[in-house]
């Protein structure tokens, strides 16, 4: 067969299942997007780089396959890196397909010239610079198969534009490759953990991300069921043990639950599985966990002691090691332990209100009571995230999609959109700041092509939130830059992109008007007014132990 190099590309993305790509073409990418035309592949336009890269982002969390964003050279480039940051910092696989100026030009400042590897090297598990056709036959497969192995993260392939109209001849197209798992854990390492955890008298799971990633929530469920071990999570792995269940802890760290945080403070092993002892996790690290032991178990080496040196790591997929685990323990009961965490739960119960929807607390419950266990929910970044970390019932940790290791304000309404891309029977929720939306709202556009069941509860209060309790707690109250002086009008702005819009500060009785929203087809921004002076409570301030909350 002969075919340019644009045509490979799509022919290849078919081949990896692929039923969509993103992105926003460009003078260096017009080959490609001519390939596109005669592929099957369906093309969604976003409105900028960093909305495709997390439209992009939004379908891999959803489905735990790569996405793929498209961008052009310069610009279209700089543009994407957000996303990609986002995706590395988050084990998310996605795959960037960038243009690049005619290979004679590289290296002469040539219009819209940029050196795509120079600015992804740290951002990205690896990126190829293409200067042959040729070299797409063995890149292809590689790159995909380098996202989605081990733990899982962003490629960026960078293709001049001559190379996407150069043509090349080949007996066969190439073939997809292997992904490949992280090695069995050891089982001598299993044993000894096995045995740790039999001997533990205030044992805790202390689950992350890498369990979400793994799929591995029934293998949690299992090994703290057989052993009796409470489990807390990470704000990624939230879910794993389904709201309400007996043993779930639910999330730690600065804004975690006191009696959560307090229990991991008395335990004497922690089992952190698929996770990496973030900063936001264990606060003050010399004083998070200070009793325990800790078994770590980690699909990558390098995090096994990288912050937090633990008694015995394990190099394994946490699926893997989760089911080991469940099968070597002793069945067994901890009723003195269960006895205090209930105590700590009595003690530091949760006093938001539950029955205004006027109030953050309780506008996330009845979101989550109307659109049901099912829905994938993204969030923004900001006080709203924290407020649905902490107050939505999970019982599925695949379907929470959220910025946590970058931390990326603009996340949450083209997330939404890729989740709904790979899982349109399914209800989508975003739930965002008037802050965090402003970020790439030109996805509102996108999201009104498409018409996809996308709904953005937008909790505006007017302000930075976070900041400004930041300021509020930490900075003497000097309020600077955190208060917008003329907010817009949200759902009129909705409205010009063609989303219907409906505004709970309208009404006196929002609940009804919320539900009625929620179950109207198709997408609606829903704004619900926040005070600016509320707060997300607890907070742990930096420095301090996780015991040390501000409440």
């Amino acid at each position: 067969m002969d075919l340019n190099g644009a045509e490979l590309i799509t022919r290849h993305l078919e081949a990896e299942g692929l039923t969509h790509v993103v992105g926003i073409p460009g003078g260096a990418l017009l080959p490609l997007y001519r390939a596109l035309a005669d592929s099957r592949l369906v093309h969604v336009l976003a409105r900028h780089e960093q909305g495709a890269g997390f439209i992009a982002q939004g379908s891999a969390r959803a489905s735990g396959r790569a996405g793929v964003c498209l961008a052009t050279s310069g610009p279209g480039v700089t543009n994407l890196l957000t996303a990609v940051a986002d995706a590395k910092a988050d084990s998310v696989p996605l795959v960037a397909i960038c243009g690049q100026v005619p290979r004679p030009l590289i290296g002469t400042d040539a219009f819209q010239e940029i050196r795509t590897g120079h600015l992804v090297d740290s951002i990205t598990k690896t990126h190829f610079e293409i200067r042959d056709v040729s070299d797409l036959v063995d890149v292809l497969p590689e790159a995909f198969r380098i996202a989605e192995s081990g733990r899982p993260g962003p490629v960026v392939i960078d293709v001049p534009k001559d190379v996407q109209t150069e043509r090349i001849k080949l007996d066969r197209l190439p073939e997809v490759a292997p992904r490949e798992g992280a090695p069995a854990p050891d089982a001598q390492a299993i044993a000894e953990a096995a045995a740790m955890i039999d001997a533990a008298r205030r044992p805790v799971l202390y689950l992350g991300g890498g369990v979400t990633q793994a799929r591995a929530q029934a293998a949690a469920v299992a090994l703290a069921e057989r052993a009796d071990i409470p489990a807390t999570t990470t704000l990624m792995a939230l879910g794993t043990l389904p709201h309400g269940h007996p043993l779930a802890l639910g999330m730690l760290g600065q804004h975690g639950a006191r009696a959560t945080n307090q229990a991991i403070d008395e335990c004497d092993l922690l089992i952190a599985i698929g996770s990496r002892f973030d900063d936001r996790v264990t606060g003050r690290a010399d004083r998070f966990a200070p009793r325990a032991r800790v078994i770590h178990i980690d699909i990558d080496a390098r995090e096994l002691g990288k912050l937090r040196r633990p008694d015995l790591g394990i190099e394994a997929d946490a699926g893997a090691a989760l089911r080991a685990l469940a099968d070597a323990v002793r069945r067994q009961t901890r009723p003195q332990w269960r006895t205090r965490i209930a105590t700590l739960q009595r003690e530091f119960a949760d006093t938001a209100p539950v029955d205004d929807p006027r109030q953050p607390p309780a506008l996330i419950r009845a979101t989550a009571a109307a659109v049901g266990p099912d829905a994938y929910v993204t969030t923004d970044v900001g006080q709203h995230q924290m407020w649905a970390a902490q107050h939505y019932p999970f019982t599925r940790p695949e379907r929470w999609l959220t910025s946590g290791g970058l931390g990326t304000m603009g996340f949450g309404l083209p997330a939404a959109i890729g989740a709904a891309l790979a899982s349109p029977q399914a209800p989508v929720v975003a739930f965002c700041g008037d802050g965090s939306i402003l970020m790439n709202l030109q996805e509102l556009a996108t999201l009104a092509d498409l018409q996809l069941d996308v709904k953005l509860v937008v909790l505006d209060n007017a302000a930075l939130g976070l900041v400004r309790q930041q300021q509020n707690l930490f900075y003497q109250r000097r309020f600077i830059g955190s208060l917008y002086q003329r907010p817009p009008a949200l759902c009129a702005v909705a409205e010009a992109f063609g989303i219907p819009a409906v505004d709970l500060g309208l009404t006196r009785d929002p609940l009804p008007r919320l539900r009625e929203a929620l179950r109207q087809p198709g997408p609606v921004l829903i704004r619900a007014p926040v005070d600016t002076a509320e707060q997300v409570l607890p907070m742990v301030p930096a420095g301090a132990a996780n015991t040390e909350a501000i409440c």
